[in-house]
């Protein structure tokens, strides 16, 4: 091929490269759904929130009468002894020889039942229907699990790549001053110093490449792990950077949704009103419970030993009072035993609320320094390629030496880093804020793809 046309071979197949990239990356929001799907510590608690429904319907079974069917069948033999008679002159004789009876019975019948009056019933419902809004609260709170997890390995292979793309070119602007050391030791215009230098510099450069990589390619396996998929190519962010504004910018705001709304606090409390239905529980195990029960039946019997041969029916209805008189102290103890629990589930409501009020503040705060933090390293980056380029240019003209340039580029590629990690802690922060609060949302997931590259 000619070098007139390898030029144009080859940028065609970078743009096929290219495209192909572009075509094979995947949004954060994609991966979620993907997640959502695999993750089996999210889809374990979510068959777990599912039972509740079905532990729900079982206590409202409670309210509704029960209807039970019963049959029976018997064959039975009875051999009965000889029967003597004894005469007058003393002489026993058979009055009866010995014979067998037998006996052929069958017995259906409809046995229903129908709680009139059951104290602990009700309270049985009543804590079936908090521990299905428990378990929607504890499936909240394992989807905002996921969300976090998901988007922090999202950002880490963002960040890993960054990093990357850094050490790579910085190890490429040290090469050309390793090159430019040995130039100009060459022609005399530099001392061997500035040529070690450059090669110690570039030497370090490349073994801070490698280990880039390695943590690229661990980042990446996080990540395809987590959504089950393979090769997983991440949207970069979009440039010119625009960090999503979180709002209120007020702390209390956050704390006042969080103690209102955060899932932890919610199923606390639901536990505490568990607790104080227990107590409720416990002490009807003094109240009397009144059923209704009926049923309704027939017996066949046929055979020499049946007693009513033919078919019998019969039917009944009537109330049934069981009245618990004496229980050895098992119920009072049983309702000291739910009050103690009672002020355990209080004292952990009060755990979760400050737990949450803590992790809300400690997410703004952070929040508020990261924003700070990234107009600092902005401008701190535009400062340091200013400072870069000067001294290049100073070493050109032999008022600058080979260090003053490597610690220049130095300065510039840790700036680079710390902005890139300062942005990605805090998107992740802002995510963290409304995990802490209760207001994480897929929807905000979603919303993050703005910030993505097309």
């Amino acid at each position: 091929m000619s070098a007139s046309l390898k030029m144009p071979f080859r940028l065609a197949t970078v743009a096929l490269a290219l495209l192909g990239a572009n075509v094979q990356a995947q949004s954060l929001n994609e991966l979620y759904q993907a997640a959502r799907a695999f993750d089996a510590t999210y889809l374990a608690a979510r068959a777990d929130a599912e039972t509740a429904q079905h532990k729900l319907s079982q206590a409202q079974a409670l309210r509704k009468p029960s209807l039970g069917l019963g049959i029976t069948g018997t064959q039975s033999r009875t051999e009965l002894p000889d029967i003597y008679t004894t005469l007058a002159n003393g002489n026993r004789v058979l009055a009866s020889p010995s014979h067998g009876v037998n006996r052929t019975a069958a017995t259906a019948g409809l046995e229903g039942r129908y709680s009139l009056y059951n104290r602990a019933n009700g309270a049985t419902i009543s804590q079936a229907e908090r521990g299905l809004e428990a378990s929607r609260a504890g499936l909240e709170v394992a989807e905002q699990d996921l969300m976090i997890r998901v988007a922090q390995a999202y950002f880490d292979v963002l960040a890993a790549r960054e990093a990357l793309a850094t050490s790579q070119a910085s190890k490429k602007a040290i090469a050309e001053q390793l090159a430019s050391a040995k130039r100009n030791f060459e022609v005399g215009t530099a001392t061997i110093t500035d040529t070690r230098e450059a090669q110690a510099r570039f030497d370090r450069a490349s073994a801070l490449e490698l280990a880039a990589d390695n943590d690229l390619r661990v980042k990446r396996v996080t990540l395809d792990q987590l959504v089950g998929r393979n090769e997983v190519q991440p949207q970069p962010l979009a440039q010119p950077v625009a960090l999503p504004v979180v709002e209120p910018v007020n702390v209390e705001a956050w704390l006042g949704q969080a103690d209102a709304g955060h899932p932890q606090v919610r199923r606390a409390r639901v536990g505490l009103d568990v607790a104080k239905l227990e107590i409720e529980k416990a002490k009807a195990g003094t109240s009397p419970v009144v059923d209704l029960k009926s049923s309704l039946g027939g017996s066949y019997e046929r055979g020499s030993g049946a007693s009513l041969p033919g078919t019998t029916t019969s039917g009944s209805v009537g109330f049934q009072v069981t009245m618990p008189l004496y229980t050895g102290g098992a119920t009072d103890a049983r309702v000291s035993e739910t009050v103690l629990l009672a002020e355990k589930a209080r004292n952990d409501l009060e755990a979760a609320r400050r737990a949450v009020a803590e992790a809300t503040r400690r997410s703004f705060f952070g929040l508020q320094s990261l924003q700070a933090q990234v107009k600092a390293f902005e401008a701190a980056e535009a400062s340091s390629k200013l400072a870069l380029e000067a001294t290049q240019l100073g070493y050109k003209v032999g008022v600058r030496v080979n260090l003053d340039v490597l610690n220049a580029q130095a300065q510039l590629d840790a700036v680079r880093n710390d902005l890139a990690k300062a942005r990605f802690d805090t998107v992740m922060t802002g995510l963290r804020l409304r995990q802490a609060s209760g207001q994480l949302r897929p929807e905000d997931i979603a919303a993050l793809d703005a910030l993505l590259a097309k």
